[in-house]
């Protein structure tokens, strides 16, 4: 079955860096769609950015310049490197696959929590 597993959260302080890991199974990775969303406490899950299996790539202008997206198709793994982080990128990140040709709805991962300190 599809399984997205997060990983690389941590405490850093402002200005810090951070990669965050978003490790795929159970589907033709190479052709889904795949973003990284976060969700802050009491607040909505927002997109932060997106990647394109042909590698196009779409971010929010709140993390454009400091966040970039990678995708390794042979490891079924995607990437989120971070840096400049800021207090307000504190939040959950979570890595979802859409539906597309070879999977029948969005998948979530179980979240990895960051925390920036000022």
């Amino acid at each position: 079955q599809v399984q997205l597993v997060e990983s690389g959260g941590g405490l850093v302080q402002a200005g810090g860096s951070l990669r965050l890991s978003c490790a795929a199974s159970g589907f033709a990775f190479g052709f889904n769609a795949i973003a990284w969303y976060r969700q802050a406490p009491g607040k909505q899950r927002d997109l932060v950015v997106t990647i394109g299996g042909g590698g196009i790539t779409d971010y929010v202008d709140s993390v454009k310049g400091r966040f970039t997206i990678s995708r390794d198709n042979a490891k079924t793994t995607v990437y989120l490197q971070m840096n400049n982080l800021r207090p307000e990128d504190t939040a959950v990140y979570y890595c979802k696959v859409f539906r597309g040709r070879y999977v029948a709805r969005d998948y979530w991962g179980q979240g990895t929590q960051v925390t920036v300190s000022s």
